[in-house]
């Protein structure tokens, strides 16, 4: 029995140990950019510190001139906005342009290396892709002009086969300029990969849809509301929505697909808030906001998934896009025309952000996603 029972700790720290060399390990870190008019070609891979806060030593080795401290790159026009696989072996890239060049893009990763391969890219038979996921079947792209959702079949190799389908968004909002036309701004799986949900700018909407039936429900929101990006909280019982023209966030039971709560992101409703996120640990809520009093309004989360608003950072200029590292100890924001991802320390006690005053330099930077070095 004691030697049963030695064995059980000895295991148990051998464990411990893999999970504290795995927690220390470098993050690997992808950045999307636009490239009309500026520096920037693509896509740059990073190791990036979780623990210390800031790219990994050595990392401005081979650097990039138009980006220190890049791994690696892969030329492609406006990557606005990516996604990963699930092993984190591929990064799929909308290329966000007006015209038939619209498409996405398939890049093998070695997340070792940070290297990067361009595979494939498909046409989008959609204008300006804005959001791409994927439930590693099929990748979406939610293209904004032209207000559909893209739907592409997934090879054995990772590679984006051709289109097959294509979701449609619809009308109703009250804003003539900018709810004029259907606008989609978002398409986000669950994560079992069984539903999608899709923001319906134009529609003041969010319509959740089951994958294989390709049949939704569409759950209303208030007029002008413009929803744009979505979160959902560990057990996908709460969709928390963002509005970028009302600046608010309505929180949906997805059971009852219902509003349950809206809450004031944007105090000066500068009609550009951008995007969400909730903390790894679920505790608190994080909603971007551009073109006046630029930052991040956070909220702590309730047992009951309802937001109370905890405070407000200050960010550099158009904070399009931000991501927070696995370990929940930092708060990246893709400031795009800064020029820079500043970061920033989370409070894990209230949430609350500190500027450490480093920022990674990368002309237009607007999407960040992390995958582990394996």
């Amino acid at each position: 029995m004691k030697k049963r029972k030695a064995e059980l700790l000895f295991c148990g720290a051998v464990v411990s140990l893999a999970l504290a060399g795995c927690k220390n390990e470098p993050l690997t870190m992808i950045v999307g950019t636009y490239t009309d008019e500026c520096a920037s070609r693509g896509v740059y891979s990073y190791f990036f510190d979780q623990e210390k806060g800031m790219l990994v030593d050595g990392a401005e080795e081979g650097r990039f001139e138009e980006a220190p401290g890049a791994e690696g790159r892969v030329e492609m026009r406006n990557p606005s906005y990516l996604t990963l696989s699930a092993d984190g072996k591929f990064v799929y890239a909308v290329s966000e342009v007006g015209d038939s060049a619209a498409s996405a893009g398939a890049i093998r990763l070695d997340p070792k290396t940070g290297a990067m391969h361009l595979l494939d890219s498909e046409q989008t038979d959609g204008k300006d892709p804005c959001y791409i996921s994927t439930n590693g079947s099929v990748v979406m792209t939610a293209n904004y002009s032209s207000g559909n959702v893209t739907e592409f079949p997934l090879g054995d190799d990772g590679r984006l086969l051709p289109h097959d389908f294509l979701y449609e968004t619809g009308l109703g909002g009250p804003d003539s300029t900018r709810q004029n036309l259907p606008h989609a701004h978002c398409a986000l799986f669950n994560a079992a990969g069984t539903e999608l949900y899709v923001s319906e700018f134009s529609a003041d909407a969010v319509t959740r849809y089951d994958v294989a039936s390709r049949q939704g429900k569409r759950i209303q929101l208030p007029s002008d509301f413009g929803p744009r990006h979505i979160a959902l909280n560990g057990d996908e019982s709460k969709a928390y929505v963002l509005g970028e023209l009302s600046g608010d966030v309505a929180v949906i039971d997805t059971e009852r697909d219902s509003v349950i709560q809206i809450v004031c992101a944007d105090s000066v409703h500068a009609r550009g808030s951008a995007d969400i996120h909730l903390s790894p640990d679920g505790r608190f809520l994080y909603a971007s906001n551009r073109l006046q009093n630029d930052g991040i309004a956070i909220f702590r989360v309730g047992n009951d998934g309802l937001l109370t608003y905890a405070g407000y950072q200050n960010t550099g200029v158009h904070p399009r896009n931000f991501n927070i590292t696995p370990n929940g100890k930092f708060l990246l924001a893709a400031c795009r025309d800064s020029g820079c991802i500043q970061i920033f320390r989370c409070d894990a006690r209230t949430g609350l952000l500190s500027d450490t005053g480093r920022a990674i330099v990368l002309d237009k930077p607007v999407c960040i996603v992390f995958a582990p070095s394996l």
